[in-house]
């Protein structure tokens, strides 16, 4: 029983967590959920020391523990972070590129002018943090639209996908697909392979971003770029709000 009350605690915990980030619409979380990583180090010091007090009888479960512990670190370690990075140049022009509509007409970036412009580039539909993410920007929609600000939320997600998202939020906000990921490339914000394995029979590419927000002046200019190395470490909208009034 002890090395089972082990083993309960080293892959619970990290399914709590991702439970948690589901059903939560948490937007964001520390970089490292130390409490975690805590109760899954517990559960394998206590397969430990069961295997020590009852011999082989619990060591498969020891073993057991062991892997889920690894497994968090190669997801906190690996999966979770980003290489440095640092493309978009604050003060260049937004790149020229061109997204498709919900409808499938060219959107040029070009139209991206005459007033602020906050582009969030997201994974998609399966991502909590995503969906938590633009839940927040249409909680905030009054406050930039005050401010002459449009909301654009890209994806390489097919259009039905931007759809369904799209009819949970009154806020009118521009859903955009980017076909292929060829601006993101352009921005050097895709992540290679960064779609967990099995949403690709869902309809999703293998290939998806690197979570980015980018403020546009009215000149087209970049403002403000987030270029987070963690894709659970994401910046609150409330910080849009004072960049835009700032300038």
């Amino acid at each position: 029983m002890l090395s089972w009350l082990g083993l309960a605690l080293s892959a619970g915990a990290p399914l709590v967590f991702f439970a948690w980030l589901y059903l939560a619409n948490a937007a964001r979380t520390s970089r490292h959920p130390v409490a975690v990583s805590a109760l899954c180090g517990l559960g394998v010091a206590i397969t430990m020391a069961a295997n020590w007090r009852y011999g082989t009888a619990s060591g498969v479960v020891h073993l057991w523990a062991g892997l889920c512990l690894l497994g968090w670190f190669v997801y906190l370690r690996w999966y979770s972070v980003f290489s440095p990075r640092k493309n978009l140049v604050l003060g260049a022009l937004l790149p020229g590129f061109t997204l498709e509509n919900l409808q499938g007409e060219t959107v040029s970036s070009s139209r991206f002018r005459g007033k602020h412009h906050v582009l969030v580039f997201y994974r998609g539909n399966w991502c909590p943090l995503c969906s938590a993410q633009i839940r927040e920007l249409a909680a905030h929609y009054r406050d930039l639209q005050a401010l002459d600000t449009e909301v654009v939320l890209i994806s390489s997600q097919p259009q039905s996908h931007s759809r369904k998202l799209a009819e949970k939020f009154e806020a009118p906000m521009q859903f955009l697909r980017d076909p292929d990921n060829s601006a993101a490339k352009q921005l050097g914000i895709v992540h290679r392979f960064g779609t967990p394995m099995g949403m690709q029979a869902l309809g999703y590419g293998n290939d998806t971003v690197m979570p980015t927000v980018i403020i546009t002046s009215p000149d087209g200019s970049i403002l403000f770029a987030d270029e987070t190395d963690n894709y659970r470490v994401r910046p609150d909208p409330v910080l849009f709000l004072e960049i835009i009034k700032g300038t």
